[in-house]
């Protein structure tokens, strides 16, 4: 769509021809040449209908000029089609387990057995694609903690390092009070209200230079809100003795899974502790986490807005050489 910034510009248009209109004409001191006949002006005269051609090609050129040079002070400008933008988002970290029980197959993805690193992948990957507007970044955790991913609007990148993340590359064991204290430390710079970290594990913390609640402490002084995910099943059956011939014995593959310690987490920093037993409740937790931490409406909306005005303006430019180039030939010929 084309628009006019000034278009008030346009009522000096007939701005010449009322001058040329209202004006006297100017008057001439010179004293008027007399001669008996025109014979000897007969080879000028022939030319006449040349000139009056010429004249009015330069009139027009002038006026042209004068329209291209309006247009350009009304300020031409195309608008693009409406883009939104979300004005706000969240600084959104995610913490999640690598340690070596990440690999036990205690869930179902698809209708097959599956890892839980394979299911936490798949609903992560949901989880990003809905958060747009949100700065994300990827802490990954085990015997350590590593930023994989710092807050960054490219939710792809984030989502791919996250499923090329191959289990153990972190250590076995599980460092969660770690994990919490460099998120806190990519976090505490970032506007107040926005601090989000979502930490997801299996286990129990067992090594780490940080306790869970030193540094959940840190956390709740920093102002950042921790949501805290236990995921596992409850239930599994594994082979009895001798490879099963005697029965299927049942255990308990989230033994080791310390709930207290996540829940006094959650509840220190403002969040919210919750259980994942299998991959729908997981789904449902990270639904259920886009309701708590909402995406920003996008409540601006943004018009990309190209400005034309050097087209007449180049127009004019040109004309103006052009009309210069004309008036100077005549001289040049009539010169001895």
């Amino acid at each position: 769509m084309f628009e006019f910034v000034a278009p008030y510009w346009a009522l000096l248009a007939p701005l010449p021809w009322l001058l040329r209109r209202l004006l006297p004409p100017r008057s001439s001191d010179d004293a008027a040449l007399r001669v008996p006949t025109l014979d000897p002006f007969a080879p000028f005269l022939e030319r006449h209908g040349s000139g009056d051609l010429r004249r009015r090609l330069r009139l027009a050129a002038l006026w042209a000029l004068w329209l291209a040079l309006l247009t350009a002070a009304a300020r031409p400008e195309h608008f693009g089609e409406p883009v939104s933008v979300p004005v706000t988002g969240r600084d959104l970290l995610l913490a999640v387990d690598i340690s070596g029980s990440m690999n036990r197959e205690d869930m179902v993805l698809e209708g097959r057995k599956a890892t839980r690193l394979m299911v936490v992948k798949d609903v992560l990957e949901a989880f990003l694609a809905r958060r747009e507007g949100d700065r994300l970044g990827l802490v990954l955790f085990g015997s350590g903690a590593y930023l994989q991913a710092p807050l960054t609007f490219d939710r792809t990148t984030v989502n791919a390092l996250l499923q090329e993340t191959p289990l153990g590359i972190a250590g076995g064991k599980t460092a969660i009070g770690d994990a919490i204290g460099l998120a806190v430390k990519h976090l505490r710079d970032r506007p107040a209200e926005n601090r989000v970290l979502i930490l997801l594990t299996d286990g129990a913390n067992n090594v780490g230079e940080v306790s869970p609640e030193k540094a959940a402490e840190l956390a709740a002084q920093a102002g950042v809100r921790i949501y805290t995910v236990g995921v596992g099943a409850e239930v599994m059956e594994a082979p009895g003795w001798f490879g099963g011939a005697f029965g299927r014995a049942t255990m308990n593959p989230s033994a080791d899974l310390d709930e207290d310690t996540l829940t006094r987490i959650a509840e220190q920093t403002g969040g919210r502790y919750f259980r994942a037993r299998n991959t729908e409740e997981l789904a449902e937790i990270y639904r259920t986490l886009d309701a708590l931490e909402p995406v920003p409406a996008p409540d601006e909306v943004f018009r990309p807005v190209t400005a034309l005005f050097y087209w007449p303006l180049g127009v004019a430019l040109g004309l103006s050489m052009l009309l210069a180039l004309a008036i100077a030939r005549p001289r040049r010929e009539g010169a001895p």
